[in-house]
């Protein structure tokens, strides 16, 4: 439907984009899924279908502008633009080599940039965009490339939440804590219990908690919020017990 407010999803096919696609495909969004595991976007596309969504699906990495680019151009409207698409591998400090670095700064920060310069080029006035920062900018052990790179997240939104209110777009940022994610699950059993033991509630968020607070910054209802970074971590973040 033409009047129907489409909203772009990175990193659609699994853990927190896949939760959000489900959260605003319920909240009566068009969803536009792109993922670059062909396999996965396309059985999160038939998950969609199933359940009589309207969806369209694109294999694209976010660091290919022109695969991006081509998505959005796919579409006649773009009102919501969700920056799911995220990696960050556990490595000591002493072992991430300039490669690591750049490959988890290129996908996270740089693919932020992309897909978010793309949309906003083809937004009208009231579109928001939503990145995905996290709780670890604040700093984490073992994670300096992804902490790197979810800090320069936040500097994006603010910095974007400038140069794009004029144009009456808005810009904000998510921060999950420890989520249980196909990501978070590539650590160690010994590794993902650790971290779940640090968590306040003793346990990781579900990826559709994540996702709740999403779709706030993605209503059209919250358009006048912007340049914020709302925390989503079950109090982790206030500091005391489990920091």
């Amino acid at each position: 439907m033409m009047n129907k407010e489409t909203a772009f999803i990175t990193g659609a096919a699994s853990g927190i984009g896949r939760a959000t696609a489900r959260r605003l495909a319920e909240d009566g969004f068009r969803i536009v899924l792109i993922d670059r595991d062909r396999a996965l976007v396309d059985d999160a596309m038939a998950e969609f279908l199933r359940n009589g969504y309207e969806a369209a699906a694109h294999a694209a990495d976010v660091r290919d502008r022109a695969a991006i680019a081509a998505a959005f151009g796919a579409e006649a409207r773009i009102d919501v633009m969700v920056n799911a698409a995220g990696i960050g591998p556990m490595r000591a400090f002493h072992e991430i080599t300039d490669e690591d670095f750049r490959e988890v700064v290129d996908v996270n920060l740089l693919g932020t940039f992309v897909c978010c310069q793309e949309a906003a080029k083809r937004m009208r006035t009231g579109g928001r965009i939503i990145t995905i920062s996290s709780r670890a900018a604040l700093g984490a052990g073992n994670f300096a490339h992804y902490v790197a790179s979810k800090a320069g997240v936040i500097g994006l939104t603010r910095a974007m939440a400038i140069d794009l209110r004029r144009a009456g777009i808005s810009v904000n940022s998510i921060a999950p804590g420890f989520t249980d994610t196909g990501m978070t699950r590539q650590l160690s059993p010994e590794q993902h219990a650790a971290a779940s033991a640090l968590e306040p509630s003793g346990q990781p968020a579900d990826p559709s908690e994540i996702a709740n607070a999403i779709a706030f910054f993605a209503s059209p209802r919250t358009s006048f919020v912007t340049g914020q970074t709302l925390f989503v971590d079950g109090g982790k973040s206030l500091g005391g017990q489990g920091v």
